[in-house]
């Protein structure tokens, strides 16, 4: 079977919520319906993260999981772990990250899912942080990317 993997990186704010719920939405269901199976792979660290794993679970309860699983990649180990495993198809914490310093996890986390990963969906609407320096790398790495803002920022097409 082939394994498509897909990572979602956003700010942790979301200034057009709509907007972005339905660009999620949209790409997630394509992926559903066009990929053998979709490894979805999410955080947890802002509004972004919590409205593409609600996306996910709502889609998956709509369409099915036959084809598709929900991850929690965690950037360091965390207490709620059991209560994710209820919510989650699979709760992952890369082997990588085992000895970073926790002020730098969640980069790291970020720089592992682009380096593990055929697709990055991106909102991304300031050309600085966490969030446009995973695009960056995405860009850089030059695999697919899918924007689910308004504002794109010129340098991620460069």
């Amino acid at each position: 079977m082939e394994i498509y993997r897909v990572s979602f990186i956003g700010h942790r704010e979301i200034e057009d919520y709509s907007f972005a719920a339905n660009q999620v939405d949209s790409v997630v269901r394509e992926l559903i319906a066009t990929k053998e199976y979709v490894e979805f792979y999410v955080g947890r660290n802002g509004e972004f993260d919590i409205l593409v794993a609600s996306a996910i679970k709502r889609i998956q309860r709509e369409l099915g999981k036959r084809n598709s699983s929900l991850i929690l990649m965690l950037p360091y180990p965390v207490a709620e772990t059991e209560a994710y495993e209820k919510y989650y198809d699979e709760v992952e914490y890369p082997r990588e990250l085992y000895k970073v310093h926790y002020k730098s996890a969640i980069t790291k986390r970020n720089e592992w899912l682009v380096d593990h990963s055929d697709m990055l969906v991106a909102y991304v609407i300031r050309a600085y942080g966490g969030a446009a320096q995973c695009l960056k790398k995405a860009v850089a790495r030059g695999i697919e990317i899918r924007r689910v803002d308004r504002e794109s920022v010129e340098w991620d097409r460069q």
